[in-house]
């Protein structure tokens, strides 16, 4: 005997009524939301290539950059914010007042490795400061749902504050005057082979809504929802109206959207679509206006001392041109001005005495304090005694990263791949039990640039490993850690994370490295030679966008955006990974603080991405800003005033004058 349904299961039908728009309730958009609708609007709201189009549509009127700050209002399911996601934009925020459809949301922000900013609310009261956007956008019928316009006044009075000045908003609501005479009465279709739903529609009593009544039944199971709403219908001439009236200026009505459904349904309130975009000509907020100029300070590597990472163990020719397009990119950038600093053996009187006339630091002395690369987190120590902002990774976070095995075993803990690999110590014998097969690379466990590692690091049995041990113990010192690691034979790929965890990590385009001209019998490696000597056959590499499959980014991106966090990265960072011969990608190494010249691979991915040199500059100083300036509101930076008396009482050396 089958089980009846219970009082609780059954859904109240009503069956005929007179009129419709007595049983539409005020606030019916509170309860219609849920797994129904994507169910019956599915045909609309769930089409991956409807909304692709509707993005394409969005980005070709508007034009925003990929760092621009978008507000997807009334975002439903989140498959606005998440296509805008995909095509790289990195700060994308979402509001919606269904909990069902923002949990909807997030699950798929989660699946999907992104960083959308998601939150259920109220569009009449946005829970954002003034002049937060650049850009907002409400798509796909989702405008006209109150019941008095004075309520759809306050959606257009928010987006109004909440847009910075010459933001841009951007409408798609049906066409109120097609739909008043071509809406279709009755209708009924197929959701999928259990689900039907039968519609009603009239116009309200005033003409200015359309009603409609949905009932949803079940094969099986009978009547799941008999349930009532009522959308606004606008004429371009009113929608212009209400806008002006909300101070909107610059109102653009823009090609229609005519909706097509891929299950031959009725798209009902879908069919016809304006697509209008108003601007907001506005001062800044007292409370958010921004100051003029910051005043940055440019830490460098110091010239006039050795370096012994750098082939002729000095500054060359090279470096000066670097640190030239460096100051040409920098000065092209508004609302800073920029100070440079590479005397190392003033710094720390420098810093002390213009302390107060300093915003922040930008922290590109990845050389380390008097080019020993063992101490690059001293600089960012010192600055952090004297409290100074900086950018880039923490004291903590560059010891960490300086230290390959420690990254290995942090990525175990996270569940990320890494090589086979084992380590040999100051004093270790060569070898009782050799734990992983031929070929190996030979790495020095503590160093970047590549130090260390060129093609005699590559080894394919006992003899050449003793010989690559040996030579990294000249090099580096006998002291030195090594790390065996097992070579892997696929394609080296590096992914680049500007901005901060978890909120705003931007990933730019990964790439990999072309080794098409190298001859075959060098190993396939981006080592020293291919980053110092441009006489080597290494230099013939070229790094080029990474064909991998979409399932492949999304694990790298969401396993960088991991490290990130886990590791304490601030600002930007790179990650170098290399596939196996399965195809599995594995970590090699994650460089907090990576180079930051105009050839190398950060801005080579950012180039991809349609970013110049000086743009890249501009996203890496405009996270840190922005970091730096939460951390103050919050009270966790102080950088208190210091005067020269106050100087000369704490350091006995000379201060600048």
């Amino acid at each position: 005997m089958s089980r009846g349904k219970s009082k609780s299961d059954i859904t109240s039908f009503l069956g005929p009524v007179e009129s419709l728009e007595s049983y539409v309730k005020a606030d019916w958009w509170r309860e219609l939301f849920n797994a129904n609708y994507l169910r019956t609007d599915g045909d609309l709201v769930a089409d991956n290539d409807i909304t692709r189009n509707e993005i394409d549509i969005c980005t070709s009127i508007l034009n925003p950059e990929k760092t621009d700050v978008i507000l997807d209002l009334c975002c439903g399911q989140g498959r606005h914010s998440l296509e805008l996601a995909r095509r790289g934009f990195v700060q994308i925020y979402g509001l919606d007042r269904s909990h069902y459809l923002i949990t909807r949301a997030r699950k798929n922000n989660r699946a999907e490795g992104f960083s959308i900013h998601l939150r259920e609310g109220d569009a009449r009261l946005l829970p954002y400061a003034a002049d937060t956007f650049d850009y907002i956008i409400i798509l796909g019928n989702s405008f006209g749902y109150f019941e008095s316009h004075i309520d759809d006044e306050k959606v257009l009075q928010e987006a109004f504050r909440v847009l910075k000045p010459g933001g841009k908003l951007l409408l798609d609501i049906p066409d109120g005057a097609f739909l008043r005479n071509n809406y279709v009465p009755r209708s009924w279709e197929w959701i999928d082979q259990n689900f039907f739903v039968c519609r009603e529609r009239c116009l309200s009593e005033n003409k200015e809504r359309l009603i409609t009544r949905e009932v949803i039944t079940h094969v099986k199971n009978g009547v799941m929802a008999d349930q009532f709403y009522a959308e606004r219908l606008y004429s371009p001439e009113n929608l212009e109206k209400i806008l002006t009236k909300c101070v909107f200026s610059s109102i653009t009505f823009h090609e229609p959207i005519i909706a097509e459904s891929q299950r031959n349904q009725d798209p009902g309130m879908m069919k016809r679509r304006l697509v209008v975009t108003a601007s907001v000509q506005k001062k800044w907020s007292k409370l958010s206006r921004p100051k003029k100029t910051k005043n940055v300070t440019v830490l460098l590597g110091d010239p006039q001392l050795a370096d012994r990472i750098k082939p002729a163990c000095i500054f060359d020719e090279d470096d000066y041109y670097t640190i030239n397009q460096l100051k040409e990119a920098l000065a092209t950038i508004p609302g800073y001005s920029f100070a440079y600093i590479d005397n190392h053996a003033g710094l720390a009187r420098y810093l002390q005495y213009k302390k107060t006339k300093i915003d922040f630091v930008f922290n590109l002395c990845d050389e380390g304090y008097k080019n020993e690369p063992l101490m690059e987190l001293h600089i960012p120590a010192l600055l952090e005694m004297l409290a100074i902002p900086y950018t880039g990774g923490t004291p903590q976070c560059l010891a960490y990263c300086y230290d390959k095995s420690l990254v290995r075993g942090i990525a175990k803990e996270l569940d990320i791949p890494v090589p086979q690999a084992f380590m040999i110590n100051p004093g270790d014998s060569l070898f009782i039990e050799f734990p992983i097969r031929f070929p190996v690379i030979v790495k020095p466990n503590f160093g970047d640039s590549s130090f260390g590692i060129t093609q005699e690091s590559v080894c394919y049995d006992i003899t050449r490993l003793e010989n690559a041990i040996n030579r990294v113990r000249t090099m580096t010192g006998s002291d030195t850690s090594i790390l065996i690691e097992e070579f892997l034979p696929g394609k080296d790929i590096s992914v680049g994370i500007i901005g901060n965890f978890p909120n705003s990590c931007f990933i730019l385009p990964m790439i990999e490295e072309d080794y098409s001209l190298l001859p075959p019998t060098l190993p396939k490696i981006c080592g020293y030679e291919a980053k110092w000597d441009p006489d080597s056959a290494y230099a013939q590499i070229e790094s080029v966008p990474a064909l991998l499959s979409e399932d492949v980014q999304r694990f790298l991106g969401a396993c960088c955006q991991k490290l990130f966090g886990r590791l304490g990265c601030r600002d930007y960072a790179r990650f170098d990974w290399r596939l196996d011969q399965n195809g599995t990608p594995r970590l090699l190494e994650v460089n907090p603080n990576p180079g930051w010249c105009w050839d190398g691979h950060l801005a080579k991915m950012a180039a991809i991405a349609n970013i110049s040199y000086s743009g890249m500059l501009v996203q890496i100083l405009k996270s840190a800003d922005k970091r730096i300036s939460q951390h103050i509101l919050s009270g966790t930076i102080s950088v208190p005033p210091l005067t020269s008396e106050e100087l000369k009482k704490t350091y006995l050396v000379p201060v600048f004058e």
